[in-house]
């Protein structure tokens, strides 16, 4: 090739790249600043109605301190009741997104997700044993966490004993053990109060941000925002793992390791999210696969979207449960009526990679 070809086509592929980060920027912009709006949209939405420039005032008036011009009543509906849940629901859905996101591309399958992984039903047995033993918030994620954590090792497991690794044996290995999971929760609600831990015990499997209190939000918010910063941390590392363990040996990674940190994080995160909102299906498999549609395959940009995006979806969904009907709808509901066909599609786009 000649030298003027060959610098051609180097002045071209620049040209593409920075055409690609740009525009991956401005979609991070462009999300962001749509979520802070939804945030003061959604917090005037309600049963008590609120316009979103008071929800505003009363908002930054109470961060600066300003004199009120705004009733007790609207103060108590905004801040004790709304930004709470409001929190809650854009952390659920970014933690279970980038969960999501960083089991897909562990695994390298676009089928896998906390959910068929078994994390989600494991996470919710150990909250319901925290339950049962009426311990605190604290127990309650470290319960959570090792039910999800001993899922996702069993769903990994299986495959390896019977020696295929293929990726409908991994997804039937996780409907396995979620099944497995089910059946222990089952019994757990047989033997719980029904006075009291029963109660507890469905509103975990159903999925609420109903019951959202201000302090236990404040305990679990570490557990998911430092996971996913380091799963951001390691998303170049995850996309080397997914060229094949040959190559990323090759490329110095120590894939069992990197591989178990990734595992381990995005485990924190699904448990995390169970322990706030309970159970909450397909978020983790729909979102990372609409945030590829947007900027593509790789991790380190993959995920940071997933997240943005997953806040958006579940601020978007628990606003409509809590407002569309006369009573609030549990948010796994409308999820699943959204997850399910998406599923069945992408079963029909990935048919010809499942054998």
């Amino acid at each position: 090739m000649q030298p003027g070809m060959m610098t051609k086509a180097s002045k071209r592929i620049t040209q593409n790249t920075n055409t690609g980060v740009w525009k991956y920027r401005w979609l991070i912009i462009i999300m962001t600043a749509a979520l802070a709006v939804l945030v003061f949209v959604c917090l005037s939405v309600g049963k008590y109605s609120i316009t979103p420039v008071q929800a505003l005032h009363i908002v930054f008036g109470k961060i600066t301190g300003a004199e009120p011009i705004w009733s007790p009543m609207e103060e108590n509906v905004v801040m004790g009741l709304r930004l709470p849940r409001v929190i809650a629901a854009i952390v659920v859905g970014a933690a279970l997104s980038v969960s999501g996101a960083a089991f897909q591309g562990i695994f390298k399958n676009p089928l896998v997700s906390p959910d068929f992984l078994g994390v989600s039903s494991g996470a919710c047995v150990g909250a319901a044993i925290a339950i049962l033993f009426s311990l605190g918030a604290v127990y309650m994620q470290l319960f959570a966490f090792a039910g999800g954590l001993l899922a996702v090792l069993l769903t990994v497991s299986i495959p390896a004993l019977l020696r295929n690794s293929s990726n409908i044996m991994l997804v039937l290995s996780g409907i396995i053990v979620g099944g497995v999971m089910m059946s222990i929760l089952g019994f757990l609600k047989y033997i719980a109060d029904p006075e009291t831990q029963l109660a507890s015990i469905i509103y975990w499997q159903l999925g609420s941000f109903s019951y959202i209190r201000p302090d236990s939000l404040l305990v679990i918010l570490p557990v998911i925002i430092i996971p996913a910063v380091l799963l951001m941390g390691i998303s170049w590392w995850i996309d080397v793992m997914s060229l094949g363990e040959r190559e990323a040996k090759t490329l110095g990674v120590n894939v069992g390791l990197m591989r178990g940190f990734a595992m381990l994080f995005a485990t924190l995160l699904t448990a995390g999210a169970v322990c706030i909102a309970g159970t909450i299906g397909w978020v983790g498999l729909v979102i990372p696969h609409f945030a590829r549609m947007m900027v593509g395959p790789g991790n380190t940009r993959l995920i940071p979207a997933s997240l943005l995006l997953g806040g958006i979806f579940m601020l978007v969904v628990d606003t409509v449960t809590r407002t569309a009907g006369p009573t609030e709808m549990p948010v796994s509901i409308l999820t699943g009526i959204i997850g399910a066909p998406f599923y069945a599609w992408l079963l029909y786009k990935q048919r010809m990679r499942l054998t």
